[in-house]
């Protein structure tokens, strides 16, 4: 089966002042969603819009795609799923346990994020179309093969030529679309005022700002690290839509072209139901889908000192000078 998503860290944050920067800048109530259905309980804030604030986490033992051998399940059934956690977790010990020295009872307090299958049993967290990235088109296949090949045997000549992570520059985490980590900090901060939604991942200390309201898109010539999101809401339901992604940052091989649909849903007082839509027509033969209960974080979000001590970009290129001496 395929490796599990486990994350784990804890975060205190800087982006409160971003955001009140930003909310200077001249917020308004324009982005105002209309009130919800009778009856529906939904925590509100001060001026009536679905509370999405807090500190939130996506840490999840569900795998990002359905595993094959699970073929058309969609769900698991409560036995099931508690068969595959403990399958998971152990898959997930052996493979960061290198000293073997560390049980899994001791892994919680290690590690201190829970690791669990998502409430609703789903198998994956992909859901649409089939639980499965789509496959590539031609182009996408062409294209990846040529970046692989570049990292092949060259690209030892200078910083540009080598792969982001070496700089603690790119995390799926990050979003859009905000996808748990593979190792850990799977943690969000997520700020909001009648203007503005500000989201800070963890892992990488990524932050968005987005305004809630009816302006356009940047124009296509220009492109942000984490693209240029725009929301308003559909009920009490924010949608988030992201266009104009930087060409140097992609999603399992996606371009420039990318487009990221988000849907944010307070649906308890303890659940943020987190929605996305991924589409690139020149990477994958359709659009996918998916959906992650995000949960309470029971601790802070840190900055996320990642670069500070690393030394691999350095050893990196040292190394590659010794072997041409």
């Amino acid at each position: 089966m395929r490796s599990p998503t486990l994350p784990f860290a804890r975060t205190t944050t800087f982006a409160f002042a971003v955001l009140a920067i930003a909310a200077m800048l001249g917020i308004t109530g324009n982005g105002q969603p209309k009130r919800a259905a009778a009856g529906r309980a939904v925590p509100r804030t001060a001026w009536n819009a679905p509370d999405l604030q807090g500190l939130w986490t996506n840490a999840s033992l569900t795998p990002l795609e359905r595993p094959a051998a699970l073929g058309t399940k969609e769900f698991f059934t409560p036995a099931e799923a508690a068969e595959y956690k403990t399958h998971a977790l152990q898959t997930y010990i052996e493979s960061t346990n290198q000293t073997g020295d560390i049980s899994g009872e001791q892994m919680p307090d290690l590690w201190g994020e829970e690791r669990t299958i998502v409430p609703t049993l789903r198998t994956s967290l992909i859901t649409g179309p089939s639980g499965r990235v789509p496959p590539l088109t031609p182009e996408g296949r062409q294209r990846l093969a040529a970046r692989a090949a570049a990292q092949i045997g060259s690209g030892f000549d200078s910083p540009e030529q080598r792969p982001l992570n070496e700089r603690c520059l790119w995390f799926p985490s990050d979003g859009p679309p905000m996808l748990p980590s593979i190792t850990y900090n799977s943690n969000y901060e997520i700020v909001q005022t009648p203007g503005y939604l500000m989201i800070h991942a963890e892992m990488g200390n990524g932050v968005r700002i987005v305004p809630i309201d009816e302006r356009p898109h940047l124009p296509a010539s220009m492109r942000e690290w984490l693209g240029d999101s725009r929301a308003h809401w559909d009920g009490d339901t924010l949608v988030v839509d992201t266009t104009n992604v930087s060409d140097k940052r992609d999603v399992r091989g996606s371009t420039s072209g990318l487009h990221v649909v988000e849907r944010f849903t307070r649906t308890a007082a303890d659940t943020l139901m987190y929605r996305f839509t991924v589409d690139d027509p020149t990477t994958w033969t359709a659009p996918w889908s998916g959906e992650i209960p995000m949960r309470p974080l029971d601790g802070l979000v840190y900055e996320y000192g990642c670069h500070e001590g690393n030394r691999s970009l350095g050893n990196v290129l040292s190394g590659a000078r010794a072997a041409e001496r």
